[in-house]
């Protein structure tokens, strides 16, 4: 018997939070015929609009019991949608008699105020951490991941993080093998761990920068040097706590995470490049050691400095000396 896959669309969702796990499942069952049934549903049926204008045709809620499992989009529209009575009612009731109920960017927030997040280990975002963390203090959000898996409860980061949620689903559901075939359909580059880093938040983290703008652009030109708090504190005329403080309410992140995504971001474009072996890229870059190097990229990238090196075709350039200069040049 099929597996009832339902997805949970208000006005104003993100598109793609819905569409991008639909692929992922149509594809699946289309390797192993039979897997799932796919059925679009709202509080109230017929179409409904997303936040870019196309629309989705939905049906009624229907009966909990009846759904294998429950993915909730994100979108705009998250705010409105925790108002509704119905809605809330039918994801608890989802929580009670589903296998799984899981959500995609700010679908997280309807999962919250359901109830189903407290004391819970949850994701969303990046940049509705602090929202989140306001509205839904019982939760324990961590907003550095891509999906988080609490028992019966799947959170995930923002849009094309629902693939990476729904690809790990059909890899528990129909085996890795199914799930790296679907991941190949999709032209998916791999597919991302759910403990890797939102590292693509860095652009934004960079736009959003405000008053440190040109202390990143300090911090790029820089690498192999010292790039600790009380450095970059000086380099903004503030005293060390405070500037940690100002930079994490402006950026998101802690100054020294930041400094890692920029020498990750780095070091990853000197290795895809092929021009430099992983243990000269490491002092380039101001990881100076490659086994921290590789820790990092565990972490932001869900794969190995080798690995990257590999998957991008590159070959080791043969060892040339070299003098390293305290500056690392700006990556193209």
């Amino acid at each position: 018997m099929p597996r009832r896959i339902a997805f949970l669309v208000y006005p104003n969702f993100q598109l793609l939070d819905a569409a991008g796990p639909i692929s992922a499942f149509e594809i699946a069952g289309r390797i192993r015929p039979g897997s799932y049934e796919l059925r679009v549903i709202a509080s109230r049926a017929g179409p409904v609009r997303s936040s870019s204008g196309a629309t989705l045709e939905a049906r009624a809620l229907g009966r909990a019991h009846a759904i294998d499992t429950l993915l909730v989009a994100g979108g705009d529209g998250a705010r409105a949608a925790l108002e509704c009575p119905r809605t809330r009612a039918f994801i608890q009731a989802c929580a009670r008699h589903a296998r799984r109920v899981t959500s995609v960017c700010s679908g997280s927030f309807l999962l919250a105020a359901a109830g189903l997040l407290d004391g819970r280990l949850a994701t969303t975002h990046w940049s509705l951490s602090q929202e989140f963390r306001r509205r839904f203090p019982r939760a324990r959000l961590d907003a550095d991941r891509i999906f988080v898996r609490e028992g019966r409860i799947w959170t995930s980061a923002g849009i094309t993080a629902g693939i990476d949620l729904s690809l790990a689903l059909v890899g528990e559901d129909l085996g890795e093998t199914v799930a790296r075939r679907t991941a190949q359909h999709l032209v998916v580059y791999h597919r991302r761990p759910g403990g890797q880093s939102q590292f693509s938040a860095l652009l934004e983290m960079e736009s959003c920068a405000g008053r440190f703008a040109a202390l990143f652009e300090f911090m790029r030109s820089h690498l192999c040097g010292e790039l600790g708090v009380a450095r970059l504190a000086a380099r903004a005329c503030m005293s060390p706590r405070h500037f940690a403080r100002a930079f994490h309410a402006e950026t998101g992140v802690t100054p020294a995470k930041a400094v890692e995504r920029l020498r990750a971001e780095a070091a990853r474009a000197m290795l895809e490049s092929g021009a430099r072996q992983v243990q000269e890229v490491a002092a380039l870059s101001g990881f100076r050691d490659p086994e921290r190097m590789r820790r990092a990229f565990l972490r932001l990238f869900g794969a190995s400095p080798s690995a990257l090196k590999r998957a991008s075709g590159a070959k080791d350039a043969p060892r040339v000396p070299q003098i390293l200069t305290g500056n690392a040049s700006r990556p193209a």
